[in-house]
């Protein structure tokens, strides 16, 4: 049962705008080996893995999503590189530029809820510099709801879309980067689940900091906090045209 305050956030809707849900899958390592499941095999036929899961010269990869409420459809960037602030916010980009306008041409407001942690947290500020670029490159106005702590499980992403990737690609190794924009892109449901799925190779740097004077700026600029938990509900304007 979901926490008064968490009935109270989640009740808000934006009519006639953008929804989306957005948060990251755990890091996947990229080569032959176990992954969890079970699959259909010949009699004697099992698939051969490695013994070890050592991280190999494929290195990791961190898939992260955009779920559409509305439409049921996914967007998965697979990230090859650190899992920042910049590339959650690259992968919503990503998706706006090739599924959410075209969708959604008319719309001027973007609603995302996302987890509190993670590359999309609360706390994080790049996260919040990158939203900022991002609402004044499209003109939109971003409003962001982040779940409280210990409650992204009920963050509609992770039932919709993560666990119908990872039922898909139970029991597979996910030798390649191919292999898993293709197991990711194949996944549907009886619900008439669509998936796009994309490779992002873009190296991302880590630890860039956002000093307490542009935090500031950024504050003035663009944030409007709400009145209820202004930790975790904001707006994103775009900065204002000359």
């Amino acid at each position: 049962m979901l926490e008064p305050d968490a009935r109270k956030r989640a009740s808000p809707v934006l009519r006639g705008a953008g929804r989306s849900n957005a948060s990251g899958l755990p890091g996947e390592l990229v080569g032959n080996y176990k992954n969890g499941g079970q699959e259909y095999r010949p009699a004697g036929e099992p698939v051969q893995t490695n013994v070890y899961d050592f991280k190999g010269e494929l290195g990791k990869v961190t898939p992260y999503g955009v779920y559409d409420m509305a439409a049921n459809t996914g967007w998965v960037s697979v990230g090859s590189d650190h899992d920042t602030g910049e590339f959650a916010v690259e992968s919503i980009r990503r998706w706006w530029d090739k599924v959410g306008q075209p969708a959604y041409p008319d719309a001027t407001r973007l609603l995302i809820t996302a987890d509190g942690g993670g590359s999309n947290g609360y706390r994080l500020r790049l996260w919040k510099r990158e939203l900022a670029q991002l609402a004044t490159q499209t003109g939109l106005v971003i409003t962001v709801c982040h779940f409280p702590p210990g409650t992204s499980k009920w963050n509609k992403i992770e039932h919709r879309l993560f666990s119908q990737i990872s039922m898909n690609w139970r029991g597979q190794p996910l030798t390649s980067h191919e292999v898993i924009v293709n197991l990711i892109a194949g996944t549907t449901t009886r619900t008439g689940l669509k998936v796009t799925a994309e490779l992002d190779d873009t190296l991302y740097a880590k630890g860039i900091k956002i000093t307490d004077a542009q935090m500031r700026d950024l504050e003035a600029q663009h944030l409007i906090r709400h009145d209820f938990h202004p930790e975790w509900n904001y707006q994103v304007n775009p900065a204002a045209q000359p």
